[in-house]
């Protein structure tokens, strides 16, 4: 009976709203039909016409509330019929729906990979232990608050640092909803930025404490002493030359970060780029006393990329080289088809043979200011960005590299570059 009854009124609705908008029609056919009782001689034809204006206003009219309520309703329909799990799984992050006993009611997909077994009725706070899960937990399910969220940090299996909100679902209906988003990249760039930033400083502060002390000293007990003075200069200028490499290097890396992707289009010659690298490096391998070995494959030797760039990587990497090989007294650079034939690259390789580096060392040598050997490094001028600014280069070029090394029998540096 209810049923029926609210057909009939929706019906009345609809008729009422189409009369509505068919007001000036009526009024129009009103007028008409005063006008031909109270003037027209004839008459009879006047009622005929009214009637046909009613049926005109009323199927002719654009019923556009009706059409804007039934919208509405196929809008509420199709909602009604999503369930709370294929909402929950439409969210990317890990999103629990549980109950004021704090019992899991859903969980989906990727709940279950960051935390293990969800299965409906486990505990949460036998879940999650930590004791500001707890009061999070215990402040939204009392009612004390409607949401709320903190930094949760999970050890297991890897650690994971997550925001989590938690929130009421609705109004009446004792469900209640975590969800957590992984904040664990973010914290990691803020460390290594932080880190950056510390590590920058101190290589700054370096040079400029010893440029500082030697100031003083020339001011002072050197004043008057030529050999002396001059000695200090000499390294004050070394100095000077060392914090300007390493500004240098921190424009480049920032120049590359604020530019990740690489116009496309232009291709670069590596036969011709190493040998002006060799060329502007054969000072250095003179005064190294090294020699430099080119075994380059035949044919064209062409990859997309910025010939600057694949420049500063090569000269990089072949200084590197010339300074921290030069016991084994060569250097070899050589060029080869490679990879696959679906995926073919061209691979630069820029072996020296002296001291090598040990195995532990490798993963992290292309940190910033990651040193294998300090002293040395600084010794050869090092800033510890040169190797950093080559992985970011090639990173710009979809390229990648490689390192083999042994102590003793020196190292190997291959960049492979796509070729197409």
């Amino acid at each position: 009976m209810s049923d029926v009854t609210g057909e009939d009124r929706r019906s009345t609705t609809s008729l009422t709203v189409r009369l509505w908008e068919a007001r000036w029609y009526l009024l129009a056919g009103l007028a008409a039909v005063l006008v031909a009782y109270g003037f027209g001689p004839g008459r009879a034809w006047a009622l005929p016409l009214a009637v046909l204006l009613l049926f005109a206003a009323l199927f002719s009219a654009k019923p556009r509330a009706r059409i804007a309520e039934k919208a509405m309703e196929v809008e509420t329909a199709g909602l009604q019929r999503l369930s709370g799990e294929y909402l929950a799984a439409a969210v990317a992050d890990p999103l629990i729906i549980f109950d004021r006993n704090t019992a899991v009611v859903h969980a989906n997909a990727a709940a279950f990979v960051a935390f293990g077994g969800m299965s409906p009725g486990l505990s949460l706070p036998l879940k999650f232990r930590a004791p500001e899960m707890q009061a999070l937990l215990d402040s939204v399910v009392s009612g004390k608050v409607a949401s709320d969220e903190l930094d949760y940090l999970e050890k297991l299996p890897v650690e994971r640092v997550y925001r989590v909100s938690a929130s009421s679902v609705g109004h009446g209906t004792d469900l209640f909803v975590l969800v957590f988003k992984d904040q664990s990249e973010a914290r990691r760039i803020d460390r290594m930025r932080a880190d950056f930033i510390a590590n920058a400083s101190h290589e700054l502060r370096t040079p400029l404490a010893s440029i500082s002390g030697f100031i003083e000293t020339l001011r002072g007990p050197a004043r008057n002493d030529p050999a002396a003075r001059e000695q200090f200069l000499q390294i004050m200028q070394n100095q000077t030359s060392r914090m300007a490499r390493l500004i240098d290097d921190l424009l480049s890396l920032s120049r590359l970060e604020m530019k990740p992707y690489l116009k496309p289009g232009a291709r670069v010659d590596l036969r011709q780029t190493l040998e002006s690298v060799i060329d502007s490096l054969s000072p250095l391998a003179r005064d190294s006393n090294l020699v430099v070995e080119r075994d380059f494959a035949e044919g064209q030797l062409a990859v997309p990329g910025d010939r600057d760039e694949l420049f500063q990587v090569f000269e990089n990497l072949l200084e590197n080289a010339c300074k921290y090989g030069q016991s084994g007294g060569r250097v070899a650079v050589s060029v080869a088809p490679g990879g696959t034939a679906s995926e073919p690259t061209v691979d630069v390789t820029i072996r020296d043979f002296g001291p090598g580096i040990a195995e532990e060392h490798i993963p992290r040598i292309t940190e910033r200011f990651y040193r294998v050997d300090v002293e040395t490094s600084r010794a050869q001028k090092g800033t510890g960005l040169g190797l950093s600014i080559v992985k970011h280069i090639l990173t710009r070029h979809h390229a990648r590299m490689s390192i083999r090394s042994e102590l003793g029998k020196g190292a190997a540096f291959t960049v492979h570059l796509p070729a197409n």
